[in-house]
């Protein structure tokens, strides 16, 4: 009988420690990221943030009160999405299984993978040096034989937590735990489970189902199977996303044709990237503008063919959606977007004379920029915008 092996990865912290990544002065101060306004609320605390008693969900005007020295920061969940969309990249190479939870946080069905990675702990530990080292951010990691001890492995040790739940050791990790440590067990239910004698899980599975029903009703049986460490719910695996893009709001408004031009451009490649790490081509290509008025249009086409994931087409698409819209105004604003989308076929006619020969050159770019990263080989155009920033 083939063993099941589920991996639960969480990335620590992660809205405060992408900006603690992007601005070394934050490192080791306490960064609390949401909404600024009072009635905002917080996001993501730091771990330093923490200690003062700051968390998510929490009202600003609380975290404020707590922690009158942090630094606090908007989200910029455009920006969150894009790590997010790298990190799911190379969980995609440990696993094609993969249950997205949120943007920093995932399972993956590593069963069998114990051939290639002996003890299986070492996929995880692989896992989190890749992310490590491409993103330069700190996942937590845990495996288990099901859900529910998989992220519970990977919560017990955080941050930068590692641990590993075999079989047979299930009773003898989740005995000492308090009952909020079961899946489900909110505020109200720990109260009432409490207020009945049940403080550990240890206490849930002695005393059996039975005397759970009056306690907590028709949550008995789940209660009960997760303090054993039973828990057979599959993997809900990510399904296609319904459109694949990327936007970038401007800390200066593009004034000039030139300028609107190359972003357009500098959007084709970065969409056209993700679509082929994916396998995935698209229709419909949208062209998303903000103007420093803050009016915004969408623009969109929807081609004949079975659909494209080429730089080229959707640099040539994105201008004639610009021309249909095109303003004097200055833009803040500038989004592209594919959608109706398929698993990657050979590409249709529109531009067929050589599109195999270009097929062939992207995906051989595209290997080397997944072995030594995107600036490793690089179009003229983007390698003169990446060096004019230095």
């Amino acid at each position: 009988m083939a063993v099941r092996w589920i991996m639960h990865v969480d990335m620590d912290a992660f809205y405060a420690s992408v900006e603690q990544r992007d601005n070394p002065a934050l490192q080791g101060v306490p960064v609390i990221v949401g909404g600024l306004m009072n009635r905002g609320v917080v996001a993501t605390a730091s771990y330093e943030a923490r200690k003062f008693g700051v968390h998510s969900a929490m009202s600003m005007k609380m975290a404020r009160r707590l922690c009158p020295n942090g630094v606090f920061l908007p989200v910029r969940m455009s920006y969150y999405r894009r790590i997010s969309h790298q990190i799911r990249l190379i969980l995609s190479r440990y696993s094609p299984f993969i249950e997205p939870l949120a943007l920093d946080e995932a399972f993956l069905d590593v069963s069998g993978m114990e051939r290639m990675y002996s003890p299986v702990i070492e996929i995880a530990k692989a896992v989190k040096e890749d992310i490590r080292r491409k993103t330069g951010l700190i996942a937590s990691a845990g495996i288990g034989p099901n859900k529910f001890l998989a992220k519970l492995a990977s919560d017990l040790q955080k941050p930068d937590g590692l641990m590993w739940i075999e079989y047979g050791q299930e009773r003898e990790v989740l005995q000492p735990l308090p009952v909020s440590r079961l899946w489900g067990v909110g505020k109200v239910t720990e109260e009432a489970l409490r207020h009945a004698g049940f403080h550990t899980i240890g206490d849930v599975a002695v005393a059996g189902m039975e005397a759970l029903i009056p306690v907590v009703g028709n949550q008995a049986h789940r209660l009960y199977d997760l303090s054993l460490g039973r828990d057979n719910r599959p993997l809900e695996v990510s399904r296609r996303p319904k459109s694949v893009g990327g936007e970038h709001t401007y800390a200066h408004d593009l004034l000039t044709e030139a300028e609107v031009d190359e972003q357009l451009r500098l959007l084709a490649n970065e969409v056209s990237w993700r679509l082929r790490q994916n396998h995935l081509m698209g229709r419909t290509i949208t062209l998303k503008l903000r103007f420093a008025s803050f009016q915004t249009l969408t623009r969109s086409l929807t081609l004949d063919t079975m659909g494209t994931n080429s730089e080229d087409q959707l640099y040539f698409m994105a201008k004639r959606l610009y021309h249909k819209c095109r303003s004097r105004d200055p833009i803040r604003l500038l989004g592209l977007s594919v959608s109706q989308l398929q698993t990657h076929q050979v590409q249709g006619d529109l531009f067929s004379e050589d599109e195999e020969t270009k097929e062939k050159v992207a995906e051989a770019i595209d290997k080397l920029q997944q072995r030594f990263g995107r600036q490793a080989i690089m179009k003229g155009f983007l390698w003169e915008m990446s060096h004019e920033k230095e």
